[in-house]
């Protein structure tokens, strides 16, 4: 079974924030492109906190119906 988390996800490198994050930093969902196992998530705020691992095709669909349903701010 694939691990769906990463329990200190600032053992990675390469995060970005989201461009459907908030511009003042109080609401900042970060990726991690290339992640062998899906597109691991996590809360900006902390760092060292655990990353969700979503798989490729959930996050292309996730992403998709985001840009269908509203603009980013």
């Amino acid at each position: 079974m694939t691990e769906l988390t990463i329990q200190d996800s600032a053992t990675l490198s390469g995060w970005r924030k989201s461009s459907y994050s908030n511009s003042d930093g109080g609401s900042c969902v970060e990726v991690l492109d290339g992640y062998e196992s899906g597109v691991p998530v996590r809360d900006s705020k902390t760092p060292h906190g655990p990353a969700l691992i979503v798989p490729a095709a959930s996050w292309s669909s996730f992403i998709a119906a985001l840009k269908s349903t509203s603009p980013p701010a």
